[in-house]
């Protein structure tokens, strides 16, 4: 293909769209309803959101130009650009937005964690193990640092934490120390030589369990690239101060690490903080959230059998119920 020519459109299926759209409904059915999606990805939610409710107004954010692109085309394809603003921003910078927007709060956010299909489905952005590709995984293409400026300049010790903490990799150690010996023969540039690697580090019983022996490594390297657990945790908090009361939230996660960011954040605002032995709850003590889900929801059977990559998914979410004092 040409750099000419348009890039294909991706084929694209929301993770638990049943769920997420009837978990936000309740919240986006008002006339003038602000919806945020912090993720915007390919708009998948989103859209079936704004057709669900003609009154909703959406603020999509994406920090992906090749993402805001491609929702651009499907929102205006969908005849709802009139009620959408699609903003280049990662999702630590919602209060920003919403402020250069004069939204003093809304009343929905959707988090959807993680690779988008998009960055999957382009082999040329470096996220994925199947396909030979530059070792990028930016999903700000403008970023300052790739996968391999991590891979061929952290030390041995920093390179094993972040396989060990961001993937949960128990080999990591193993595979630092490879990295490290082959980047003095030349330095890493691409998927292929990277994985090989790391499959050729791990114990040849380990490698035939628990899927591509590379998936923990390029997990660790890609949140370590776009720094996705330090702004979850700046945009969580972030996200609850911006809902209405009655506005609800929403968080898809799909590994572990995500999901107890989610969880606790979450939690800590459902909580009554009266001190024990007060002999009536204090009103400025008491919860600021409901949960609206029994720990992370799962998908069923079927939607995973139809679209794979839901298998990790998990949906947590929350009605904000009174202001924080």
């Amino acid at each position: 293909m040409s750099s000419t020519e348009p890039a294909p459109r991706a084929v694209h299926v929301p993770v638990l769209l049943d769920r997420v759209t009837e978990l936000l409904g309740p919240a986006c059915a008002a006339e003038g309803a602000v919806l945020v999606d912090a993720t915007l990805g390919l708009a998948g939610h989103s859209l079936a959101l704004l057709r669900a409710h003609p009154g909703l107004r959406l603020v999509g954010l994406d920090r992906d130009p090749d993402a805001r692109a491609e929702a651009t085309r499907r929102i205006a394809d969908a005849g709802v650009a009139d009620r959408a603003t699609v903003a280049p921003a990662v999702f630590d910078e919602l209060p920003e937005v919403l402020d250069r927007l004069g939204l003093a709060e809304v009343q929905a956010v959707l988090f959807d964690l993680g690779v988008s299909s998009l960055q999957l489905d382009r082999p040329d952005r470096g996220f994925s193990y199947a396909a030979d590709a530059p070792l990028d995984m930016r999903m700000d293409p403008s970023g300052p640092r790739t996968a391999a400026d991590v891979v061929n300049t952290y030390p041995v010790g920093e390179l094993a934490r972040v396989l060990r903490v961001y993937g949960e990799e128990r080999f990591a150690t193993r595979i630092a120390q490879a990295v490290v010996r082959e980047r003095a023969r030349a330095p890493f540039t691409s998927t292929e030589r990277l994985a090989h690697l790391v499959r050729d580090s791990i114990p040849a019983a380990t490698r035939r369990t628990g899927g591509h022996p590379a998936k923990r490594t390029f997990q660790a390297l890609r949140i370590e690239v776009n720094d996705e657990l330090g702004v979850l945790e700046r945009a969580l908090p972030a996200a609850l101060d911006a809902l209405a009361v009655g506005g609800r939230l929403a968080v898809i996660t799909f590994h572990s690490l995500e999901d107890r960011i989610v969880k606790q954040t979450l939690a800590a605002g459902a909580v009554d903080r009266t001190p024990p032995g007060m002999p009536v709850p204090l009103p400025e003590l008491s919860p600021t959230l409901r949960l609206l889900t029994r720990g992370g929801e799962a998908p069923s059977e079927a939607e995973v059998a139809a679209n794979p990559r839901a298998a990790s998914a998990r949906v947590r979410a929350a009605e904000r119920i009174r202001r924080a004092t």
